[in-house]
């Protein structure tokens, strides 16, 4: 008689990939049977829940929610890539986004560019009544590796051969996911897990659950990482405990990926589901407290600089135009703000400056043309967990 951790597993499958006889795993339908017992994680689950709640809280008191949104996005989408292998920093992809394009691989900061377009997406068509689904995870696939280094891997398509995960070779993988003739009847059954109106399965618990299925299936060539971290976010936005795309784990992930893969493993290898949800919850609690204080900071910040700006007397309605463009853009040039702001050079470029006495932004090049402006110390707040991974 199999155990009860033992039901919880898939199947192996002997398949060929690259010429060789690998052991596929093809993973049992969600939800897992025998069904999760929280009970000795409840506490976490409890804070997980209010931590959720008071960061969707945060959005409706914000002075500006699209543009907190705006940024930590771009920070979001930074993060996943990087975990990815991209190189990017979050400077460069201001920077690209402006036209003022960095000596920076062209090909990491234009993933990152396609990932930002790929959640926006997203939440538009579910905003628009669309469900969260197959069709819809495929177009933002799409979106995701239209450009870049992707291009050539099946954009919005799924698979049609077999992929593996670590190793070299199919040969010596960590992890080989289901071969192509069984990821439809994988997928129909993610698709109706998504669907499921379960009382009993709590939207965060069925986000903790889909992410690991999703990963499990990984039924693209490339990008599986990205959407699948972003499913996350989706499946709360759809379930109407977030008004905004505003929770993002890829920081959590990033610092953490040596237990992430492990716990992955473990879910395949051994059922272990209740470990993988107590990492989970951690992470969504954690990212919750920390994305409502990093939006307090930002907030805190805007209103201390507007009001030194107000002590500069007549210079200051300038300064202030320029500081709320700041707050879009961080990072930017006196060409690029007359044109933004409809404003001229010298008007320009003296707000610029009076920003820079009182300590607001910082002039980055030394230079007397062509000199670009950073607003430091949002940057900073922002900036916090982006270095990249060592290549």
């Amino acid at each position: 008689m199999p155990t009860p951790q033992q039901t919880r597993l898939g199947v192996h499958i002997e398949t060929v990939a690259g010429s060789e006889k690998v052991r596929a795993y093809v993973p049992a339908p969600l939800p897992p049977v025998p069904p999760l017992d929280l009970a000795p994680i409840l506490r976490l689950y409890d804070r997980a829940t209010a931590a959720v709640g008071r960061l969707d809280g945060v959005t409706t008191i914000l002075p500006s929610t699209p543009l907190f949104l705006f940024m930590y996005v771009r920070k979001e989408a930074l993060l996943s890539s990087q975990i990815e292998g991209t190189q990017s920093s979050l400077s460069d992809l201001l920077l690209f986004e402006s036209d003022e394009i960095p000596q920076v691989a062209i090909d990491d900061v234009t993933e990152v560019s396609n990932y930002v377009a790929a959640v926006e997406h997203g939440v538009q068509r579910l905003r628009s009544g669309f469900p969260l689904s197959l069709r819809l995870i495929r177009e933002m696939h799409d979106i995701l590796l239209q450009s870049g280094r992707g291009a050539s891997k099946q954009p919005g398509e799924f698979r049609r051969s077999q992929n593996w995960i670590g190793g070299t070779r199919p040969g010596n993988a960590l992890f080989v996911p289901p071969p192509p003739d069984r990821l439809p009847e994988c997928l129909d059954a993610f698709e109706r897990f998504l669907h499921s109106d379960d009382p009993a399965m709590p939207p965060l618990i069925r986000a903790g659950l889909a992410h690991v299925q999703f990963e499990t299936i990984h039924p693209f060539l490339d990008g599986n990482g990205r959407l699948g971290r972003l499913l996350i976010t989706l499946i709360l936005c759809e379930a109407g405990v977030l008004r905004e795309p505003i929770l993002y784990l890829s920081l959590f992930l990033k610092s953490r990926r040596d237990d992430y893969y492990r716990l992955l493993q473990e879910v395949r290898q051994a059922g272990a589901w209740e470990a993988w949800m107590e990492f989970f919850l951690t992470g969504v609690a954690e990212t919750a407290e920390q994305a409502a204080d990093t939006a307090r900071e930002l907030f805190a910040l805007f209103d201390a600089d507007r009001q030194k700006i107000n002590r500069l007397g007549r210079a200051a309605h300038s300064a202030l135009r320029v500081h709320d463009l700041l707050q879009n853009r961080p990072i930017l040039t006196i060409q690029s703000a007359s044109k933004a702001l409809g404003m001229s050079f010298p008007t320009v470029g003296t707000a610029l400056d009076h920003l820079r006495e009182a300590g607001i932004v910082r002039e980055t090049t030394g230079r007397q043309r062509g000199r670009i402006f950073a607003y430091s110390t949002y940057l900073g707040l922002l900036d916090a967990g982006t270095e990249p991974l060592p290549a």
